[in-house]
């Protein structure tokens, strides 16, 4: 008598974060793949948006992109760097617009998006949310061993707000939760933090 087939063994948890750095000169972007022992960058770039004169090409050649990356990497979540107040209004008005194309152009595609404020982000990554770009992709570095001094500054950033959604939700989203302060953070990762 033959033996039973033993079933499929259950396939890792895989969670796929798109980070998206908004911006309507330069936008960066970043995938990153979770699985419950490893993390790594399925893509990181940047799109150059000078050579489009008119700021509606730039919209249409954002969401194009972000639609393009989405259906190329399938993530479940878009974790995006909320625009800082500056001086310019126009400015302002732009950047908003740009980061409005990023988010319907997720949410057209099922995901879920979370919004980071970029000293959220620093915050998320080194522990400091005055930290410096430099700062923050040297954890980023460190992170996933890997060079990002070639990268542009955009890119890390957008690669920053991705990890920062894995570590306020804890990573993977079966378990994932959502931190108050340093405190609660620290209760939940005692093990990650050196004493």
């Amino acid at each position: 008598m033959p033996s039973p087939k033993r079933p499929p063994a259950a396939e890792p948890a895989v969670y796929r974060i798109l980070g998206v750095d908004p911006g309507t000169v330069v936008l960066g972007f970043a995938v990153v793949e979770i699985r419950p022992k490893s993390r790594q960058i399925l893509e990181l770039g940047t799109l150059h948006l000078v050579k489009f004169p008119e700021h509606a090409e730039r919209l249409a050649a954002i969401y194009r992109r972000l639609s393009q990356v989405i259906t190329t990497h399938q993530p479940k979540v878009m974790a995006i760097e909320s625009p800082f107040f500056g001086k310019n209004p126009q400015s302002m008005l732009k950047l908003g617009r740009a980061q409005g194309v990023c988010m319907a152009a997720a949410m057209g595609q099922g995901l879920q998006v979370e919004e980071y404020a970029p000293r959220k982000i620093k915050q998320s990554i080194t522990g400091n949310g005055n930290a410096s770009k430099e700062q923050v992709a040297a954890m980023l570095q460190n992170e996933f061993t890997l060079d990002l001094s070639a990268s542009l500054a955009d890119a890390t950033d957008a690669l920053g707000a991705a990890m920062c959604h894995f570590h306020q939700s804890k990573g993977l989203p079966e378990g994932g939760k959502k931190f108050t302060g340093w405190e609660s953070f620290i209760k939940a990762n005692e093990k990650r933090v050196k004493k």
